[in-house]
């Protein structure tokens, strides 16, 4: 049996998996990165100095780690660190984001350090720098599928999303590849921002729908499709499900009824379907 196991890993194992870090070095990078650009502690310029070239150092290795030779991961680590300022300035706009507008947040401590929601996004504005400028595939994957797994927020480092933005709660978010979604922008838990048909074809194309700024997408709504826009200042409702644009100042909202009745004088059985 073990010789079969053996034999069908080594004819199935693929050159591209060469190129991949070790997870364990790339997810602690990614932490400790965030922890010095959000130190819980009050920071000393030496130390956060320390720190921040430990990271890069890191960061070298991992690239290295990808089969990048000594130059090219010198001047990849460049790349990444000089648009590091960038990235700490629109997440600084999306914490922002979130205390001025959930109520039930007392303090930008427990904003950084304690909402999944601005963790994903973190996870995503560093993989969304080394997918776009880098131009390196695997690890920016390996990044926001490892935030999925500790959020429940499912957003592909391919999608365009300005700062700030906020998803508040978060579980079941899923934001598509080829999403764009602008300014100031709100999600709640279960929002879909999909594809309207899964075709490999289709590669190449926006697959995914535009948010403009100011929108607010209520729980569970699903918009779905490339050619789909969602104009600025709109309101999407909960569990709205939506293939075509709307323009802006919309509000879009699906009619439920609820209807509530008393157990003991109500005489009809009510088929309640799960």
């Amino acid at each position: 049996m073990a010789n079969r196991i053996i034999g069908n890993i080594i004819e199935n194992y693929k050159n591209e998996y060469n190129e991949v870090p070790k997870k364990k070095n790339l997810f602690k990078w990614a932490n400790d990165l965030l922890n010095i650009l959000f130190p819980l502690h009050q920071p000393e310029e030496s130390a956060l100095r320390i720190q921040l070239e430990q990271n890069r150092s890191d960061f070298y290795f991992l690239m290295i780690e990808t089969k990048k030779n000594r130059s090219q991961a010198k001047e990849l680590t460049r790349l990444f660190y000089d648009n590091l300022y960038a990235i700490h300035q629109d997440l600084l706009k999306d914490a922002d984001e979130f205390l001025n507008n959930d109520p039930a947040a007392k303090c930008m401590g427990e904003v950084l350090h304690t909402y999944p929601g601005f963790y994903a996004i973190s996870i995503y504005r560093i993989a969304h720098l080394i997918h776009k400028t880098l131009k390196i595939e695997y690890i920016p994957r390996m990044l926001t599928e490892y935030a999925h797994g500790k959020t429940g927020i499912d957003i592909h480092p391919g999608a365009e999303i300005k700062a700030p933005f906020l998803i508040d709660h978060g579980t079941g978010v899923v934001i598509g590849e080829t999403c764009k979604i602008g300014k100031h922008v709100s999600l709640y838990q279960g929002v879909t921002l999909g594809a309207l048909q899964v075709d490999k074809e289709m590669q190449n194309t926006k697959r995914h729908p535009t948010i403009e700024d100011h929108v607010v997408i209520y729980a569970n709504a699903t918009i779905l499709g490339g050619n789909t826009t969602i104009g600025n200042h709109s309101v999407i409702g909960g569990n709205v499900f939506l293939t075509k644009s709307v323009e802006p100042y919309s509000l879009v909202h699906h009619k439920l009824e609820t209807k509530i009745k008393n157990i003991n004088t109500e005489t009809k059985n009510i088929n309640f379907i799960i």
